[in-house]
């Protein structure tokens, strides 16, 4: 309990202790990374060249890892070998987005069920 008397119940307790641990496990890791890989297939329009055949033969795959920074999305060229290595670390960052939400979800309801919370209309 909080010392103005607000607690969690015992399902929302076991709730947190089970996104605590997962949050841990995946801090240990430290394989983090915000953004996407995407596998992109080209063209490059040069005459007589397979992306032009019929049917076209588009170049690659080619990986490329993005994420927004200051409203911008910036990117890098990754390696077959790297977009499978990142990925996990991309996949670490979704999870915690999820558990963080788990998280807020449980303070929202604690809020809500606080008799001192004026409902607004």
């Amino acid at each position: 309990m909080t010392s103005f008397g607000v607690g969690l119940s015992r399902e929302q307790k076991d709730e947190a202790a089970k996104i605590a641990s997962e949050l841990a496990r995946i801090a240990k890791t430290g394989e983090v990374l915000p953004g996407s890989i995407v596998s992109r297939r080209t063209h490059c329009g040069r005459p007589g060249c397979r992306c032009m055949a019929e049917p076209p033969q588009p170049h690659g795959p080619y990986y490329q890892w993005t994420r927004k920074v200051a409203s911008k999305t910036v990117g890098r060229w990754l390696s077959p070998e790297q977009a499978g290595d990142y990925q996990i670390f991309i996949d670490n960052h979704r999870r915690l987005r999820e558990l963080f939400t788990r998280l807020e979800a449980i303070g929202l309801q604690t809020l809500e069920a606080d008799p001192r919370t004026r409902h607004q209309r």
